[in-house]
């Protein structure tokens, strides 16, 4: 065999084939590639609907028993909670869970559906069509969107069996003859404005003001509707808990002790034995049970 023709077998391919079907090999291996790319991306254009369908069902299952954003939409809760027609509110969570395991306390802020006495704080132009309910819909399942007009946003301040009156000689509200103690509260009605009651809540039922109580329309204004201003525990939706938008309201929402009861001087003489000897048995049990 010569040189040249040496070098000629040492040019062919290694495993036997020409050129040309080298590259219809080539070619066959980059199609090859290609089809499972394009299988995957055809896959996922399927699969994104029933994603997206999953996803909605989640949130509505989240807001029905979880967690629901809310929009504040008046200024009935300054300077605690902004809101007025026209200008961007804040948008608060509401959580659903902690009235799972017991009923409002006095000081916490709640989002209730008003009985059919209250009239609405604020007015919500009605979709024109199905396409705009939706939107609408969606909108309030995610806080960006004015709530339902029947929903209200105030503070809890007494609740079943106490009894609820304003003022005391300082013009501060009372319950069952106890000054509150309000530290959310700026705006205020003139002294000789505020008086009212003394209203007895009836069981299951709850007295909400708003902190703002020049410009909140709450259970003051319902006294004669009926139920002495009071709504239904079963009306609250949850517990306001924390502004999530804008970002520079990004706060946690207190609920003071309002009917904080200081000890009398009596009963403190009488626990401050009990409560020191509590104190310095504990390190003692702790010790013995390292002994052991």
């Amino acid at each position: 065999m010569t040189t040249d023709q040496a070098s000629e077998q040492s040019a062919e391919p290694s495993d036997g084939r020409t050129g040309d079907g080298a590259a219809r090999g080539g070619s066959r291996s980059w199609r090859r590639r290609k089809e499972p790319a394009a299988k995957s991306k055809g896959s996922l254009l399927k699969e994104l609907p029933i994603l997206l369908v999953v996803a909605f069902v989640l949130a509505l299952l989240i807001k029905a028993f979880l967690v629901q954003a809310f929009f504040i939409p008046s200024g009935s809760m300054e300077p605690t909670l902004h809101g007025c027609p026209g200008c961007p509110g804040d948008r608060v969570l509401v959580n659903k869970v902690p009235y799972y395991f017991g009923d409002p306390e006095p000081g916490d802020v709640v989002v209730f559906r008003g009985p059919s006495s209250w009239a609405p704080e604020f007015q919500v132009a009605e979709p024109g069509n199905v396409v705009q309910s939706l939107l609408l819909g969606l909108g309030r399942a995610i806080g960006t969107a004015p709530p339902d007009e029947k929903d209200f946003v105030k503070r809890v301040v007494a609740t079943g069996g106490q009894t609820v009156e304003c003022c005391d000689a300082e013009g501060r509200v009372t319950v069952d003859g106890q000054p509150l103690t309000e530290p959310y509260i700026s705006f205020d009605s003139p002294i000789e404005a505020r008086p009212f009651g003394p209203v007895a809540v009836p069981e299951g039922r709850l007295w909400v003001m708003g902190d703002n109580r020049a410009g909140s329309a709450d259970s003051r204004s319902h006294v004669d509707d009926g139920d002495l201003g009071t709504i239904p525990v079963d009306n609250v939706i949850g517990k306001a808990s924390v502004i999530v938008w804008p970002i520079s309201r990004l706060d946690w929402l207190e609920a003071p002790d309002i009917q904080a009861r200081p000890l009398a001087s009596g009963a403190a003489a009488v626990l401050a034995p009990h409560t020191l000897g509590l104190v310095g048995a504990v390190p003692l049990v702790a010790w013995r049970r390292r002994r052991r």
